[in-house]
């Protein structure tokens, strides 16, 4: 990595010319390229810009200074310190435009009530509504806590990725999960430990909110057109294009700052379904024959696999933290205002407001549906099957809404780290930013496979076990490997031990809840159907 430890130096003064000649100077053009701050390492392994351009210096000029003339620095403004240790390393350091050319780095204006709503739209979504599938295994005491301890869990672990975002050492920033990832267990291992979850986080992710946004999209359309209508509806693929067809117009939005304003509006969403979701269902009250015993298989080998699936929906419920470092990477950093105090202010607001969001849905929801609730789709499947009559359409009409709103806005910032990977190739080859119109057709590229993907598996969201336990590493293991051999915590001290039992712990997790997801869809079957969706 030290290869790629680039930095931004601060502006040269000019000197005033001298009425003796000199001799012409051949200085290399300019290039833009980000504030002065800690640097984010570039994806590319080699410098964009030539060794041999970047170590040579102008000749120094002969004119005598005069008490006027302004002093050259070398020195980014953001170092104070004379020994500082960020100093040190930058002795080495060559100048890496790259990243003001992703979106992610693009810009850097965030600040903490940007990241609260980028972290609050990602950290909550329609994968909250499955929670009460998984207490009707576990019950209401092992429910509730394996539901507190994964949130602590998946907090302490937030923490971690934000402290390690930069680092004081090297003066680098990791503005991707993945260069986080390669830069602690060496590129080839990072790449084959992270890179999978983490586009498959990206991408399945953007899949599924195609398949949920199309199918209540259908369901809104016919609770706003009434039982009499006479207009002929649309089918289930046609409700998918037309979503498909709002987020991609929506992803031409440059980069990670440019939709703070959609994650604001997706948060708002979120929380609001939510919230509407378990008030009308514990407002209309328990189900006649609601039973609140826990679901137990023919055989132990069956129940334990069943429980080990349960935990993998509560994991499946807190994803997001693959898109933590992309949210830091947007704020300003440097030596006296690291981004890691005002990212850690938004990330414990947006969380305090998750905690008051899937703690009521869970116990709510198995509250007053107990083992009805139904397993495809959850507590929204709930609503329309159980109380399409009792609520009123109003309300019925307004939750859908905030499904689909809240499934575009998330679309945009879970699409942002493959935007960010498919530019890096071309800027990587051609030294220069993307033109507008290949920016253009990569995002239409990626909408419409995730449409052709969502129309030909339309069964991806029976897989919510298993893919909470591929996803769970990203979560809860990794970023406490990444503490250990970064930070190198004291021998046998409180931090050594507590990170390697959270680590092991969590690799052990992912291993059995693969196994179990695995045994439960061979077991109780799915559904499948390729390329005919419901």
């Amino acid at each position: 990595m030290s290869e790629q430890n680039e930095i931004r130096s601060a502006p040269l003064t000019p000197r005033p010319r001298s009425a003796a000649p000199t001799p012409p100077v051949v200085s290399s053009p300019p290039v833009s390229c980000p504030p002065s701050q800690y640097h984010s390492p570039s994806l590319s392994r080699s410098p964009l810009l030539n060794e041999e351009h970047a170590d040579q210096a102008p000749p120094p000029s002969k004119t005598p200074k005069t008490p006027r003339t302004p002093r050259l620095s070398l020195t980014p403004r953001f170092i104070t310190p004379l020994g500082s240790p960020v100093r040190k390393a930058l002795r080495m350091t060559k100048l890496d435009p790259q990243d003001a050319w992703l979106p992610i780095t693009e810009s850097r204006n965030g600040n903490k009530y940007y990241a609260a709503f980028h972290t609050l739209c990602s950290g909550i979504g329609v994968q909250a509504l499955v929670l009460p599938v998984a207490f009707t295994i576990l019950g209401w005491t092992w429910g509730i806590i394996g539901l507190t301890l994964a949130f602590i869990w998946q907090l302490y672990t937030l923490w971690l990725l934000v402290q390690l975002h930069e680092s004081t050492e090297n003066g680098m920033r990791y503005s991707r999960y993945l260069q986080l990832s390669c830069a602690t267990f060496g590129e080839r291992l990072g790449k084959l430990l992270a890179l999978f979850p983490i586009m498959y986080l990206s991408g399945g992710t953007c899949v599924a909110l195609i398949i949920i946004g199309g199918s209540t999209s259908k369901l809104f359309f016919q609770i706003v057109c009434g039982a009499t209508c006479s207009a002929k509806p649309l089918t289930t693929v046609e409700w998918y294009l037309v979503f498909t067809c709002a987020a991609v117009v929506l992803s031409q939005l440059p980069n990670l700052n440019s939709i703070a304003g959609l994650s604001l509006v997706g948060a708002v969403t979120a929380v609001g379904y939510c919230t509407m979701i378990w008030a009308v269902s514990v407002a209309e009250g328990r189900l006649p024959g609601v039973s609140y015993n826990p679901v137990r298989g023919s055989t132990q080998v069956v129940r334990i696999f069943d429980v080990l699936n349960a935990l993998g929906i509560i994991a499946f419920a807190f994803r997001g933290h693959n898109l933590i470092l992309e949210i830091q990477a947007t704020m300003p950093s440097d030596e006296k205002h690291p981004s890691r105090v005002p990212m850690w202010q938004g990330v414990r607001v947006s969380y305090t407001v998750i905690s008051a969001c899937l703690f009521p849905l869970a116990i709510g929801g198995y509250w007053a549906y107990g083992q009805k609730i139904p397993a495809n789709g959850g507590m929204l499947t709930a609503l329309y099957q159980f109380h399409s009559r009792d609520a009123s359409q109003a309300v019925l009409g307004l939750t859908s809404l905030f499904v689909i709103v809240n499934a575009l806005s998330s679309f945009q910032i879970y699409g942002m780290p493959m935007f960010d990977d498919m530019e890096s190739k071309y800027t990587v080859r051609k030294k220069q930013p993307c033109p507008w119109w290949l920016r253009a057709i990569f995002r239409a590229m990626f909408g419409y496979g995730c449409f052709f993907v969502a129309v030909a598996i339309p069964f991806l969201g029976s897989l919510a076990g298993l893919i909470g336990g591929i996803a769970l590493p990203v979560t809860l293991a990794y970023p406490c490997f990444m503490w250990l051999k970064i930070r190198k915590p004291k021998m046998y001290g409180a931090m050594w031990w507590l990170n390697w039992f959270l680590g092991v712990l969590g690799m052990s997790l992912s291993a059995v809840l693969i196994a179990a997801g695995l045994y439960v869809v061979i077991d109780t079957g799915v559904e499948v159907s390729f390329f005919k969706p419901h």
